[in-house]
């Protein structure tokens, strides 16, 4: 029998003999997604993962089976059946062939064979040994799944069933720690749905009391984050929604208590009459159970303001939503929520393919330092410039501003992108985001006004209003948006396939929060591009990029408050919000100092110049140099053909060549990076092909017209109708390159050259002998000799000597 024969004849019935599908709130859930694929370019992804069987009971998964068909050894699932037991945060996994079956228990360490699968309740006796009525109630309630088109990712479902549990286990403060573009509002979401529905409050903890539905808060630092997750939240009924809204409050002299989900920023809380925050207008227990959204940003400071209204309503229960968890001596997140009870990586989203992946070209210009002479012309600040004083690319735009180095960079960055696709520019300050507003409208191709737009703290409602617009999946105006810090964080926009770098990250959390603005995912969105001018990309090399942070340094021991005497200062703050940005403290921009600004001399303008280093995605989370990136390739290309002649005869038929494509892909080449690649070693016109033999055999490159013309000469074998048809099908290989040589491009080009199959097959014959025309005539292009085209060769040559085969 085969695997499907295996599952339909042996393993399904002794599921069913057991119970799974018959006893009541059980399921068996067949081919179970866990993973998207890892995005590899052009369309494709790596495989996906997905269980065989994953069984269900009273809504929790209690197991998976990783079945394979009856002739094979009933354990040679067992190292997938670990694996996925262990991303789905499942306690028993099975092997098994149909005739036997193989039983791990995943928390004991305990395996081994089993006669029979066990019944629903047996194995929900099994994972849950102790009675958790509270745990039952709560996983009653289905997922909230919006008429069946919603279904959790298992990393979903495991950080809110962690959180779910940890609240059962009476725990107060929970943190969950996802990377941006993850779904954590999807998560909160469901979380509060459960609650809600379960009618779970803080009595129930305590006294077993369910006599009502829950208050919950949702706690953000900007109305945008709040606003996101009003709407996020709109599956509730309408009159269990409150938007807690700071003018509504002023005119009926009250804070709203009517309702369950409440929805606020902190500066709503902080501010009320008389300089008394509206916080207070609240019973301390007024809440059940709060939801603090990038909880790194603040409300965990000790420092913070914000951390009073954590502290005011501490009898609730508080889950905090981070990307970045932020551990310094000023706001440790960890120090006052506990380690996070889950978490998921940037690096897993992108491999799981639920997340995109990026490339970073790493761009130095002669412009990034500066030293006065006497033929630049000094428009303002001539007694602030120091003769022969060198001015780093950190000072410029903060003490001496350049704009025509700013324009070098500006049009640097906008040759290397396609213009219509959404970009975001951090600039250093906000007046520098509106002087490269101001660059980009004037240098891009685009004659729409708004082409580029500015939005930062000073922007108020029309940077708002700008900021909606760009994240509107239908609209293309604005394309581009210059800021400084504001954009760091909170801009769902999934369009983003560009970052440009124009101010220095120091901080590891706002690098991480910036990388996340382009990783959410979107329709032929393969990866996107950050262009860093600032050596971000070092932030790469930390190891709290994309792995455990760090334990804070000691800070010195601070002195004791003047007022209370203590080291922790207990003495009453008083809360002044700033009337432009609404925070305590303040942190709009200051006014800025003068600045030295100069005109460079026409000979000096003509003269910038750049390098770029283009660094791609690696699986293991970190970007690989080019270099590094052929240096693998070249020591992984025996897995995939042993010669040049091999090489050749898999690429001259598009069946070897699009399965060695795959293969190519599986294992992290992507089509994006080898055609980046064909850049680099300036093989734009030639074919995949040749890029391949150069770094493998040193072979010369060829561009693609002289293999044309070489595979033309051999043509003369077909007829002249086919001979028609096969110079059409050289013309578009030697315009759009070898992905014309394909065979799902077959029907496109006969329809493109004929105007549909049926004209193309009056001309020709049947389809069978056009194909077999179509493929074969290919052999020509590639025959041994067919150019001797002397190349120059490229700085990425791989130094290597003779291989086994002798090349």
């Amino acid at each position: 029998m085969n695997e499907s024969e295996t599952r339909a004849e042996l393993i399904d019935p002794a599921l069913a003999q057991a119970g799974w599908g018959k006893v009541e709130g059980s399921r068996v859930r067949r081919e179970f997604p866990i993973t998207k694929g890892r995005l590899l370019g052009g369309g494709r992804r790596a495989s996906t993962l997905s269980a065989d069987y994953v069984l269900v009971y009273k809504n929790r998964n209690l197991a998976v089976i990783e079945a394979k068909k009856n002739t094979l050894y009933y354990t040679d699932g067992l190292a997938q059946a670990k694996e996925y037991a262990t991303r789905l945060n499942i306690r028993y996994t099975y092997a098994t062939n149909g005739e036997r079956i193989y039983q791990v228990d995943m928390t004991e360490g305990v395996e081994g064979d089993v006669t029979a699968y066990p019944t629903p309740e047996a194995l929900w006796e099994m994972t849950f040994p102790k009675v958790d009525t509270l745990l039952e109630r709560l996983f009653k309630v289905p997922f909230e799944n919006r008429g069946g088109t919603w279904q959790p990712r298992y990393y979903q479902e495991n950080a809110i069933t962690k959180t779910l549990e940890a609240l059962s286990e009476g725990k107060e403060r929970i943190l969950l720690t996802l990377a941006t573009g993850t779904g954590k509002t999807a998560i909160a979401f469901q979380i509060a749905w459960k609650l809600f529905h379960a009618k779970w409050n803080l009595r129930s903890l305590k006294e077993n009391d369910f006599s009502r539905s829950p208050r919950i808060l949702f706690l953000a630092d900007r109305n945008l984050l709040a606003d996101q997750a009003f709407n996020a939240f709109n599956a509730f009924e309408e009159d269990a929604l409150v938007r807690i809204d700071p003018s509504e409050i002023r005119k009926k002299g009250s804070v709203p208590t009517n309702g369950n989900i409440f929805f606020t920023i902190f500066q709503t809380f902080m501010s009320g009459a008389d300089d008394s925050p509206y916080f207070g207008a609240y019973e301390k227990d007024f809440f059940d159970f709060i939801i603090i959204d990038e909880c790194h940003r603040g409300g965990a400071n000790d420092e913070s303001s914000w951390r009073a209204i954590l502290e005011y309503f501490s009898p609730a229960i508080q889950l905090g939503l981070t990307a970045t968890p932020r551990r310094d001596e000023n706001a440790d997140t960890y120090d006052y929520f506990g380690e996070p009870v889950y978490e998921y990586s940037l690096k897993e989203g992108i491999n799981d393919g639920f997340l995109t992946p990026f490339k970073v070209k790493e761009i130095a210009t002669t412009g990034d330092k500066y030293t006065y002479t006497s033929d630049d012309e000094v428009l303002e600040g001539q007694e602030l410039l120091e003769e022969g004083k060198e001015y780093s690319k950190e000072e410029q735009n903060k003490i001496i501003e350049i704009m025509d180095i700013e324009r070098y960079k500006v049009r640097l960055f906008l040759e290397m992108m396609p213009q219509g696709e959404k970009t975001l520019v951090f600039c250093e300050t906000q007046l520098h985001a509106a002087a490269i507003r101001d660059l980009i409208n004037q240098e891009s191709k685009s004659k729409n006004p708004d082409f580029c737009q500015r939005v930062t703290a000073n922007d108020g409602a029309r940077g708002e209003q700008a900021l909606k617009a760009f994240q509107d999946n239908e609209k293309t105006i604005p394309t581009i948006l210059t800021t400084s810090k504001k954009l760091s964080t909170g801009v769902d926009a999934p369009e983003i396939r560009h970052i440009v770098l124009l101010r220095s990250v120091k901080s590891m959390v706002e690098f991480k929060q910036i990388v996340g603005r382009g990783t959410r995912l979107f329709d032929n969105k393969d990866y996107f591009t950050i262009y860093d001018f600032v050596e971000a990309y070092k932030h790469f090399s930390d190891p709290a990029w994309d792995g455990e942070l760090p334990e804070p340094e000691p800070s010195e021991p601070k002195e004791p408050c003047k007022k209370c005497g203590e080291l922790k200062c207990t003495c009453e703050k008083e809360y002044v919000l700033c009337k432009v940005c609404e925070n305590d403290p303040c942190v709009c921009e200051k006014e800025t100092k003068k600045m030295i600004r100069i005109k460079l001399s026409k000979t000096k303008f003509l003269e910038l110049d750049s390098m770029v280093k283009t660094s791609f995605y690696a699986p293991d989370g970190k970007p690989i140099s080019a270099d590094e990136f052929v240096r693998k390739l070249f020591a992984d290309f025996p897995k995939f053909f042993e010669s040049e002649e091999e090489l050749r005869r898999i690429w001259s038929l598009p069946d070897t060549r699009n399965r060695l494509l795959e293969e190519l892909h599986e294992n992290g080449y992507t089509l994006e990076q080898l055609d980046e690649l064909k850049r680099l070693v300036k093989a734009e016109g030639s074919d995949l092909y040749d890029v391949l033999a150069y770094i493998a055999y040193h072979a010369s490159i060829v561009p693609r017209l002289e293999r044309a013309k070489k595979a033309e000469l051999k043509l003369k074998d077909y007829d002249a109708p086919k001979q028609a048809f096969l110079n059409f099908v050289l013309e578009q290989y030697v315009d759009k390159g070898v992905q014309e040589l394909d065979d799902k491009r077959l029907k496109g080009l006969l329809e493109l050259k004929y105007g549909g199959t049926h004209e193309a097959k009056m001309a020709m014959g049947d389809v069978k002998s056009i194909r077999e025309s179509f493929v074969g005539f290919q052999r020509y292009l590639y025959e041994d000799g067919v150019a001797n085209v002397a190349y120059e060769q490229s700085p990425l040559m791989v130094a290597k000597p003779k291989n086994k085969y002798g090349s």
